[in-house]
Parts: C-alpha cells; structure tokens; sequence
C-alpha cells in the first residue's frame, strides 16, 4: 500500500496507447523462447556489406590529427546536420543514375536508416489531427511514426496495387500526404508505373505530399519494371523519396539512409534531425561512401542471387487444394504475403507457428490486414534452411487452418 501523501508513479503519455506495440521484438523474443527455430520474419538480407565499405569504415579509425583524411571528415567530430557533403553527393548521384531521380528543387537529408527519415518527415508534416493516407498493407512503422508525431494514420481500403480513385476518395481537409511503397512491404508487388503517376498526380492537384518509400528499389524480380515517383520532371516540389542501404547493400545495423524531400522542407527537418541526431554517424557515413563506390553490380549480383530462394517460396507454396493463397504476385522485395483459411487470428498464428512448429513469419494485423495473413520473408535464409523452414511452414498452415 502506498503512504499517504506519495505521488503515483509517473505512467507513459496517454498518446502513447495510440501506437502499435512493434511486432519485430515480440516476435524475436517468443522465437528466443523456442531455440531451433527458422526465421521467415524479419526484413533482412543475408549478405554483409561490400569490402569497401569495411575498407572505408577502417581508414576512418585509423583517422588521427595528420592523417590525410582527417579534419573535414573526422569520425571524432560533430559533422554537418543533413550528412557529410562527400556522401550527400554520392547519394545524389547514385540516385540519378540508378533511378533517374529528378534532384532539381530537392535536398538530400542523410538519416539513421530510411526509418527515421520517414519519421522526421512525419513530425514536420503533422499538426495534432492532421491525417497522413497509408493503402493497405502499409508498413507497420510509417503508422507508428505518424501517431507518434500527434497525425492520424488512415488505412485505405484501395487495393494491393492502390486504386488512385479509392484514395482520393479518402482526402479530407485535414490529410497532408499519401504514402506508397514500391517494391511493397509486406506484400513483395511492385506497383506500376500508371498507378504510381495518377498517385503523384494527385498529390500535386491536391496540394498534398508523395511520400514514396523505395527501400527495395533494385529488388525487383517480374516483369513489372520498378518506378519511382521521384522521375518525373517537376516531381521534386511534392514528392519525398525515401532510401536506404540496408537491403541492397547489406548495411541493415549500421543505420543509413535518407530522404530526398522538396528544399522548401530542409529548415523545419533540420529542427527534428539536429532535435533527435545532431548529425548522422560520421563513421557510418564514411562506409556508406565506400559501399556505393562498389557500383550497381555488386549489389545486383546479390540480388539476382534470391532468385532461387524466391522459386522454393514460389514452388512450396503452389500446392493443390492448399488452404493458403497469395495475395499478391511476389515480384519485388523478398516478401511473400498469405492469407491462410484459418479461425485463429493472424497474431495467434504467429504464435503458434513458432511455439508448435518452429517457423517464424510476421502477422499481417501489424500492416492493416485483416483475417489471417503472415508475411513471409525470404531474405535471410540461404538454400538449405530456407527448405526446412517451408517444410515446417507448409506443415504448420495445414495444422493450423483446422485448428480450433
């Protein structure tokens, strides 16, 4: 019993019951909790990063007062708020090359990974009650970013290719920006170029922002082209592209991406990134230059490489009769989305996939979707245990689309 006069102890802000609890942890705990268990869960790659980046990442230790490239770059020192200006170029012109990014009437912000980016744009963007429209599957954090910085995420019904008519029926006075993600998390579509334009399109008319996520923009594998928004001449007014080496180059822990976001934006996003970051890592900096210095190649071999994990998903999955279905062409990325015909809900089937048949996958309540859908991620495993981990999810569905 507390003694009279003692305060409570102080509780977490009330807005704070209004965001998601991340379904990454809980997920790495329950599968801590079950060793032996194959992970289809979390979003990563399984190759490291390009030599030089770690030749990079080495010559910025060895750094010292005298040493050629200390100074101007010196990992010790607080560095530029919007990124080291030698990786902002290289960012830039990665983008236009690889891309084709049109960067007239935009800046580059360099960010702890694209996670961040998308939340210093959410705080910039959203006064208490503004609305930001996310098409459903969204990515679980854009959602939590949003409540987080007082907005309001609308799910829109529109469709896994969104239907540009659907969203611009969910505008309200009140929405600021409509977010897409190409190739898509969790479902692995790649949108097409039509769609992505008639999106941006309204956005402009509407006076709203394109916040385009294109984290897994090599990672295309069909025969949908992958299409950035950010192309089209004019674009950089309204259209925020978000980006990372995380995926493509291997570079998930170390915590690099960026946004390149319409100039006017620059003075507010500095008050959140020099709020929250100061600068980003400059050591981390000096590797990502090294990385995007191994040119497009490398990372395209690594990628044509998950084809073959791509084809066991693709194959495992094709069986007759199977109470399971794909909700969408698995074309880009290195995500499956399914939805199994099942009474349990998506997160007891999370649960209980990696409880009873030691195979972890990601619940689609975490993006939006309703009845029992799993993301698959196919990313991590290599060959091998990516054949066992199926044979254990394809058991595991069967199972479980009877369970009571």
């Amino acid at each position: 019993m507390r003694a009279a006069g003692v305060p409570a102890p102080i509780d977490a802000a009330a807005r704070l019951s209004q965001v998601q609890s991340p379904v990454i942890p809980l997920m790495g705990e329950w599968i801590r909790q079950t060793p032996g268990t194959l992970s289809l869960g979390q979003g990563m790659v399984h190759w490291g990063p390009p030599a030089q980046a770690l030749e990079a990442a080495r010559d910025a230790l060895a750094d010292a007062p005298g040493h050629p490239h200390a100074g101007a770059t010196n990992r010790d020192a607080y560095g530029p708020m919007a990124g080291d200006p030698e990786l902002r170029h290289a960012v830039g012109h990665w983008l236009n090359a690889q891309h084709g990014l049109d960067l007239e009437g935009s800046a580059v912000l360099i960010t702890a990974g694209s996670n961040m980016a998308f939340n210093a744009i959410a705080q910039v963007l959203c006064d208490p009650g503004d609305e930001c429209l996310l098409p459903v599957p969204y990515y679980f954090n854009h959602a939590m970013a949003i409540r987080l910085a007082g907005g309001v995420p609308v799910a829109v019904e529109a469709g896994v290719i969104p239907d540009p008519e659907r969203l611009a029926a969910a505008i309200t006075p009140r929405t600021r920006a409509i977010v897409t993600i190409s190739p898509n998390n969790p479902s692995g579509a790649v949108l097409p170029r039509p769609e992505l334009e008639a999106i941006n399109r309204l956005c402009a008319d509407r006076g709203l922002l394109h916040i385009s996520d294109e984290a897994y923009a090599l990672f295309g594998h069909g025969a949908t082209p992958v299409w950035s928004p950010g192309q089209g001449r004019g674009s950089g007014a309204h259209t925020v592209t978000l980006g990372s080496l995380s995926k493509s180059h291997g570079m998930a822990g170390w915590r690099i991406g960026w946004a390149v976001v319409p100039q006017r934006l620059m003075a507010p996003l500095a008050k959140v990134q020099d709020t929250i970051l100061i600068g980003p890592p400059r050591l981390n900096q000096r590797a990502a230059v090294g990385a995007l210095a191994a040119g497009v190649g490398w990372c395209r071999q690594r990628i044509n490489a998950l084809q073959s994990q791509r084809q066991q998903v693709l194959t495992a999955l094709d069986q007759a009769n199977a109470p399971w279905r794909l909700l969408a062409p698995a074309d880009g990325a290195f995500y499956a989305l399914l939805q199994l015909d099942s009474a349990l809900s998506a997160d007891e089937a999370m649960e209980r996939l990696i409880r009873e048949h030691r195979v972890a996958l990601v619940s689609g309540s975490s993006f939006g979707l309703r009845g029992c859908c799993l993301r698959l991620s196919y990313g991590m495993l290599q060959q091998a245990d990516l054949a066992e981990a199926l044979e254990r999810l394809c058991g595991g569905l069967l199972a479980l689309s009877t369970a009571p």
